[in-house]
């Protein structure tokens, strides 16, 4: 799969359940095919040990972008700033906010109250406060944390869907245009390629929609 659309894709997600499968040999095989790595772990848990993961997964060949769960604290994510931050090779610390899975109501029963827009967007700010590269978060809140967080944070876009495709377990999603234009950098497409009865056409599809997003 990854052979068949490294011409579409800037960069090759590693998430949990491949790692926990495959481990580190997963991203010594996709950087060994000459692919970035965008390490999608999650880490949450004491600063301490997540300073060791984060610290742990710059080591491995490939990886640019990694990530961590801001509600972990400022504590935690200035630990895992700290502990690449003297590294020759900069790799992207970026906090992931609220899963896109969730929308307000999923919020409230575990005890988040208010709209996820406002949660997003002050885990954001402690994100950046943090001094993280970064962070992951719906389409819908993208042009907030632009305004908030500047022109050089960045934002991740999951939930990423073509208006052909079902949303299937996610709440908040967008298309590949309408995340562009909200202001993400990046986005991460999983189920509309891998689903795909012609996933190298699917990967291309999403680049041009993403290309031509961008010259407008």
């Amino acid at each position: 799969m990854s052979r068949r659309v490294r011409g579409s894709a800037g960069l090759v997600k590693v998430g949990s359940q491949l790692f926990t499968a495959e481990g580190p040999r997963a991203v010594q095989k996709l950087a060994g095919l000459g692919l970035g790595v965008f390490l999608d772990l999650k880490f949450h848990d004491i600063p301490n040990t997540v300073a060791g993961s984060v610290a742990a997964a710059a080591e491995l060949p490939g990886v640019q972008m990694m990530t961590l769960h801001t509600t972990g604290g400022l504590a935690m994510m200035q630990a895992a700033r700290e502990a690449v931050g003297g590294r020759k090779k900069r790799h992207a610390l970026l906090g992931v906010t609220i899963l896109t899975s969730l929308d307000s109501a999923a919020l409230r029963r575990i005890g988040l109250a208010g709209p996820a827009s406002t949660r997003v967007l002050a885990l954001a700010r402690l994100a950046k406060d943090a001094g993280l590269d970064g962070v992951v978060a719906s389409a819908h809140e993208a042009r907030a944390i632009r305004r908030a967080c500047g022109p050089r944070f960045l934002i991740v876009v999951p939930g990423i869907r073509p208006a052909t495709a079902a949303a299937g377990d996610q709440a908040r999603v967008a298309t590949p245009a309408e995340a562009i234009r909200s202001g993400a950098n990046y986005l991460v497409v999983g189920r509309p390629i891998n689903e795909a009865a012609d996933p190298a056409a699917s990967a291309k599809a999403i680049a041009d929609e993403i290309a031509t997003a961008r010259r407008k």
